[in-house]
């Protein structure tokens, strides 16, 4: 179908205020133009609460947030592990604070909203790191946590998505911790992909190449192969042993075939479960929803399969 009409009026006024390639952007220039874009995140869901906590990391201490779901008990529930978009250079559990509330609404779950640590500062591997030190943890501990250790997945958005695949592939291959759901949201899978979407969406579709490529310069500088699966999960000769995967991709993003052919790799080994194109969106378009309405009618759609999936 068309591009949807409120998306394409919204393209149009970001590029009148953004003439810029983005690979002459700063990073600081990045991270200010992600917490704008999000201010149009629109109301927030409906949450039992949010808590801020501490995981240990390789590093020092890794900042994260819990949330808890609407009339939740004392119970041990369903746990989602996120991992915020950004390209791995910007974002935060602030900037994508209204993704994890709608996650742990519609998904009646916990969702514990991991803040990374952020290149040029800490250039690959130490996102990567961060994320399988705090999953880690999570679920040696998840009962601390009011999370049942047998339902935990992951999940990422974007970059996020590069972290939970990435993560993913390296526990299936260490054998535990046991994840039961991998969630990724127009994940970027591979750097070097040359696909169809990547071509006909390089540009004025919100996420363009020219950001990519601004991104991985400085998440990957130097001797780092793009190649390597642990920067492009897609790359990945070996999917055996992943946990029940849902991909959510949009129709007018270049990381929509990536995206779907990760998913068809997963139906011959057995772990995919769920896969959806979202007619007539963009990239991101299921954190903006102050102008893209359709983005509730996404999140609800992706929180019931979470709800299901960890039951």
């Amino acid at each position: 179908m068309p591009l949807d009409p409120r998306i394409r009026r919204f393209l149009d006024v970001l590029a009148a205020g953004n003439p810029r390639d983005a690979r002459s952007v700063s990073v600081a220039g990045r991270r200010a133009q992600l917490i704008e874009l999000l201010r149009f995140a629109g109301p927030s869901a409906s949450i039992g609460g949010a808590k801020d906590r501490a995981v240990p990391g390789p590093a020092g201490l890794i900042a994260a947030r819990i949330y808890t779901p609407p009339e939740a008990s004392g119970a041990l529930l369903p746990g989602l592990v996120y991992f915020h978009g950004g390209g791995l250079v910007a974002g935060s559990i602030e900037t994508h604070d209204s993704i994890a509330r709608a996650l742990c609404h519609w998904g009646s779950c916990r969702v514990v909203s991991i803040d990374y640590r952020l290149a040029p500062e800490h250039p690959f591997p130490a996102a990567l790191e961060d994320a399988a030190a705090a999953v880690t943890y999570l679920a040696e501990y998840a009962p601390e946590f009011g999370i049942d250790a047998a339902r935990l997945g992951i999940c990422g958005d974007s970059a996020g998505g590069t972290l939970a695949a990435a993560t993913c592939q390296r526990f299936a291959r260490g054998g535990k911790p046991r994840l039961a759901l991998q969630l990724l949201i127009c994940p970027i899978l591979d750097y070097g992909c040359t696909s169809g979407s990547r071509r006909d969406f390089a540009s004025g579709y919100l996420l363009d190449e020219a950001t990519l490529e601004h991104d991985l310069m400085h998440y990957a500088p130097g001797g780092a192969d793009p190649a390597d699966p642990r920067i492009s999960p897609a790359r990945t000769t070996d999917i055996s042993g992943l946990p029940k995967t849902i991909i959510h991709t949009a129709e007018f993003d270049p990381l929509r075939d990536e995206g779907q052919d990760y998913f068809a790799r997963l139906t011959h080994s057995g772990s995919a479960l769920a896969y959806t194109c979202h007619p007539g969106m963009i990239h991101l378009f299921y954190g903006l929803g102050g102008v893209i309405p359709y983005a509730r009618t996404a999140l609800e759609r992706i929180g019931k399969e979470v709800r299901a999936a960890l039951a």
